[in-house]
């Protein structure tokens, strides 16, 4: 009798041993690489959405201190989009070194960098871990849904 809510199981290359489980506007589950296991056994009270399926695959770089991941975003069988990761290793603050973060991205995406993170707006000293990453990733991917979503007008 209760409405669902939806819950997104990710999974990261960086952490290959760790699941995230995130729920709709709410925390993120960090849990083993078997928590796939259990949820196939809590199937009665979860719904597979089918077809759903959103990844990024792509190439990671070293640059001194920076880490940059570029990927190409698919659902199903067709690229949807482009995801660009950043990190300066040596800083877990992330407020702390985003003013660095946003000339070096400047470097290389010029006028496409993209602004401070809506992540930052609730970390501000604390520190910066995994969990933020993928929250920041179901951003990217839900709009990336939502853009799909929209109609495509014929050419006459």
């Amino acid at each position: 009798g209760q409405t669902g809510k939806l819950m997104y199981v990710m999974h990261n290359s960086e952490y290959p041993l760790s699941c995230f489980a995130l729920f709709e506007n709410g925390p993120c589950l960090i849990a083993d690489a078997n928590f796939d296991t259990l949820m196939v056994k809590l199937k009665g009270f979860f719904q597979n959405a089918k077809a759903n399926k959103i990844e990024s695959r792509g190439t990671r770089y070293q640059y001194c201190d920076f880490l940059v991941k570029v990927g190409t975003v698919t659902m199903g069988p067709s690229a949807r989009g482009i995801s660009v990761e950043v990190e300066y290793c040596p800083c877990v603050i992330a407020n702390d070194c985003w003013n660095l973060l946003m000339e070096f991205m400047q470097s290389f995406m010029g006028n496409h960098t993209p602004g401070i993170p809506s992540v930052f707006g609730t970390k501000h000293d604390s520190i910066y871990g995994p969990a933020d990453t993928m929250v920041q990733y179901m951003e990217l991917f839900n709009k990336i849904r939502k853009q799909q979503q929209v109609p495509v007008a014929g050419i006459r």
